[in-house]
């Protein structure tokens, strides 16, 4: 019996569920801090929620518990967060999770790629483009002129560590910082050191171009560290939130090697195992794809590869239960993937061609929407109801924040 276990209760643990669901009529046990709308109330999911779930020890306790409650199935265990992900990663390389499946990387894969600075090191290594970019490890690193290190403002500003920024909450805090001019840039930095947070701060040059300038790359790598598994999304919007920005809220995968065959020859290079997500970017000025950041987990919006043909749930079982050797999956074909109401996509996308494609490939039947899964939805009216709210939000969101 394979029974999946989710840590984490956002959109991330729903496409999951979901896939699960279709895959293999199963329900997903969820273990989360707090109720979180995108998986509340759901039929598919069976939650549980501990305050302090994100302190190791305390995960470690839970899910021995759990292992020794239900022995003798197939644990397949996912984290929702990076900061879960890095969790997980920790307890597995210490033998700690020896009843579960972990579809994730090992240790060493970790420490060469979850930091953005490190990333960008690895990039470097295997020539694969990235935008220009400083690396500080205090304020006092911080150029006192940055056009004299070839900037031009606004530059972007971003923590090199997600999984511990999150930690340091503070008033204005924002997932990513466009700084208008000097002053600017010394004072998100002022701010982002004081929180707490004493990891490395990114700043880069901005690449022109909206949300429908990125493409995200979602790989699946097996147990011998062979890419089985690769899917790329065009993105039409992203979340407009200060929290949210970077979120994907809508893509039409696409097919396109020459971006991701390059991230595949790193990952097997460096025998990466498990499920990562890149973002990465269009730069119309130099007619390159650059590399932005790579998360050691699927990404969040990981139902537009189960859509496309690529079911999540499927390349983990497969994999690491029935210890399948299959063939490299590449996805080709074309879909619509999106989590919020169609008018706010189609008002909100600034690229006609893509508009209109997303209206044909409705129209074709080839529209996915992650909430609305009618198994889901047709006998709990809580859980209609809950997903009508969510939609109608998105609506003023996007009016706010754009």
């Amino acid at each position: 019996m394979i029974t999946p276990v989710l840590i984490g209760g956002d959109l991330n643990a729903y496409n999951l569920a979901r896939a699960f669901h279709e895959a293999y009529g199963v329900k997903s046990y969820l273990f989360g801090r707090y109720a979180v709308s995108a998986t509340k109330y759901s039929g598919i999911i069976i939650p549980e929620f501990i305050s302090d779930l994100d302190v190791k020890e305390r995960l470690k306790a839970v899910l021995d518990d759990f292992a020794a409650a239900h022995k003798g199935e197939e644990l397949i265990l996912f984290g929702c967060t990076d900061d879960y992900v890095s969790l997980i990663i920790e307890l597995a390389s210490e033998g700690a999770l020896s009843a579960y499946k972990v579809p994730y990387t090992s240790a060493r894969c970790r420490d060469l790629f979850a930091d953005k600075s490190d990333f960008y090191l690895m990039c470097k290594k295997y020539g694969i483009p990235y935008p220009k970019t400083l690396i500080i490890g205090k304020k006092s690193e911080l150029p006192d002129d940055l056009t004299r290190e070839g900037f031009v403002f606004p530059v972007v500003i971003k923590p090199s560590s997600s999984a511990q920024y999150w930690h340091h909450s503070f008033d204005g805090m924002r997932k990513v910082y466009f700084a208008k001019d000097q002053a600017d840039a010394e004072r998100i930095v002022g701010e982002i050191f004081a929180s707490g947070y004493d990891r490395r701060i990114i700043i880069q040059e901005r690449i022109l171009g909206g949300d429908d300038g990125m493409r995200v790359v979602t790989t699946y790598s097996d147990r011998n560290g062979k890419v089985k598994m690769a899917c790329l999304g065009h993105v039409l919007l992203e979340e407009h939130t200060p929290k949210g920005i970077g979120n994907h809220s809508a893509i039409i995968t696409e097919y396109a090697p020459e971006v991701t065959s390059p991230l595949i020859r790193m990952l097997e290079a460096e025998g990466y195992t498990g499920f990562c997500n890149f973002d990465v970017k269009y730069d119309a000025a130099s007619g390159r794809y650059l590399a932005f950041d790579m998360n050691l987990r699927q990404g969040r919006s990981n139902y537009y590869c189960t859509a496309a043909g690529a079911n999540i749930a499927k390349c983990a079982v497969d994999d690491l239960v029935n210890g399948t050797d299959a063939p490299f999956f590449e996805v080709q074909k074309c879909i619509f993937w999106h989590n919020i109401p169609l008018g706010v996509v189609y008002s909100y996308t600034k690229d006609e061609r893509l508009v209109s494609l997303a209206k044909q490939l409705k129209k074709d039947g080839d529209e996915y929407s992650s909430l609305r899964y009618r198994r889901d939805l047709l006998t709990r009216p809580l859980r209609l109801a809950c997903v009508a709210v969510m939609t109608l939000r998105q609506y003023k969101k996007y009016k706010i924040n754009s």
